[in-house]
Formats: C-alpha cells, sequence, structure tokens
C-alpha cells in the first residue's frame, strides 16, 4: 500500500499508529497527519481485527498510508513491534488513534539531525502543557510521554518493546535507551501533539510495572536516584497512612 509523502531528500518519519475499534477517532488523526508542513512522512498503521468500521476507515485512507494490516495481536506493545517490521523511516513516532499532530509536529520534525539522539518535546494534556523537558529523575519516575518522542531507527535495532507489560511497556523502552551510552534524549521547546487521555494507560495502572519499577529504576539509573525514588515513596506511603 503506498502512501509516503514526498521527502524531498529529507529524513523520513515514520508515524506508527495502533487501532482497535477507533472508528470514532481515526479519521481525524489521519487528517492531522495529512496536515503537517514536513513532506518526508509514511504512514504504518497495525489494526487489531477491529469490527467497528476502523478497516473501512483504513481502506478509504489506503492511498495515504504507507502500509497496514487488520489482524490479532496481544495487546499494544504487541501490535507496535509487529508494526516496526514494516517501517522504512529515518524517525519514528507512535501516535494513538485519538490523539491529534499538531503544526509543530512539522517544525520539531526540521530539528531532527543527530542519529543518536532521541528527541522528545510536549504535548497538551487535558489542556495542559505535558511534561516539557525532564531531569534524571523525572525520566525514571515518570518517563516522557510516548506521544512527545521521536525515536532515531536504529533504537530499534537494538531494543523492542518487552510485551510483559501490558501498559508501561514504553516507560520500560525508555529507561533502556537511558542507560545506553549509544543514545541521549534531548528536549526541543515544541508541543507536538494532543494527547487524547482515554485510552488504557490513563485510566488503569500496570501492576506488574509498578511491581519492578524500584528494580528497574536502580539497573538503568542507578543507586541515587533509586534511593530517591524509594525515599519519596516512603514519604507518600507514611502521608496515606497518616491520613486514614
Amino acid at each position: 500500500m503506498s502512501g509516503d509523502k514526498n521527502s524531498g531528500g529529507l529524513p523520513k518519519i515514520s508515524i506508527i499508529i495502533v487501532t482497535y475499534n477507533a472508528a470514532a477517532d481515526l479519521q481525524n488523526c489521519l487528517d492531522s497527519v495529512y496536515r503537517q508542513k514536513y513532506p518526508a512522512i509514511e504512514i504504518v498503521v497495525m489494526d487489531g481485527k477491529s469490527t467497528d468500521g476502523t478497516v473501512d476507515i483504513l481502506k478509504a485512507n489506503a492511498d495515504k498510508i504507507a502500509f497496514w494490516k487488520s489482524e490479532k495481536d496481544d495487546g499494544i506493545y504487541d501490535a507496535m513491534n509487529k508494526a516496526l517490521e514494516y517501517v522504512t523511516g529515518d524517525w519514528v513516532y507512535f501516535l494513538g488513534a485519538d490523539d491529534i499532530l499538531l503544526d509543530e509536529f512539522s517544525d520539531m520534525a526540521y530539528a531532527l539531525k543527530d542519529p543518536s539522539v532521541i528527541y522528545y518535546g510536549s504535548v497538551y494534556k487535558e489542556g495542559k502543557k505535558y511534561l516539557g523537558r525532564v531531569d534524571a529523575y523525572k525520566h525514571a519516575k515518570t518517563t516522557v510521554c510516548h506521544q512527545a518522542v521521536m525515536y532515531p531507527a536504529a533504537v530499534f535495532k537494538k531494543y523492542k518493546f518487552d510485551t510483559q507489560y501490558r501498559i508501561s511497556a514504553d516507560h520500560v523502552f525508555n529507561m533502556w535507551c537511558w542507560k545506553d551510552k549509544d543514545f541521549k534524549f534531548e528536549f526541543v521547546d515544541h508541543i507536538i501533539a494532543v494527547f487524547g487521555d482515554a485510552g488504557v494507560s490513563s485510566l488503569k495502572k500496570d501492576l506488574l510495572f509498578e511491581q519492578h519499577k524500584a528494580g528497574l529504576i536502580k539497573k538503568n539509573y542507578g543507586t541515587m536516584i533509586w534511593l530517591r525514588f524509594l525515599f519519596k515513596e516512603f514519604k507518600k506511603a507514611n502521608k496515606s497512612r497518616r491520613t486514614l
């Protein structure tokens, strides 16, 4: 299926959209990609065998989508891993079907220079700018919003999402990248998307990730960040007990 924007020699950005029964939002999401001024974009959609008209929307947009497939998957991150097999871009960006790209996405795209850098900006969440620049501690505890990050494709030659984490695999992925000396995170002050907050990651916690979080922080960020995290968690737990 064709659908690359004419690149004009610029680095190509592969935008991955994972869908499941997303008919209510998908066209608006796709239209926000089509409006981008940055010309070197391809869209890859991996659908989880939707039954609500999502596939009809994909068929109607097939001439603008580089690749799409609809088949059963084992969750969001399994679908993302599958989609990564079909991207051809120099950079990879993940967009939710209920998210909207803003004009500053293109501004940030033109700023992509170093293939060893994971560039991240901000998004609008519940009408406010989220998160902005993060330090090592905040990166460990909160990570950066998935819809604010543009990854060099080389990252995915080393790593894929760990699908045992059903909701927070992107957080774990960013932890690995933080520790990896081949890559570094760099903030670019652009608000590039409106984050749809009705998705599963906004409504539930990944209980397995919460169990493993302290250990993952120690492994990927070192003892000082780990101790700070434990101390803050201890204070929070004490405060909760006092209010009961």
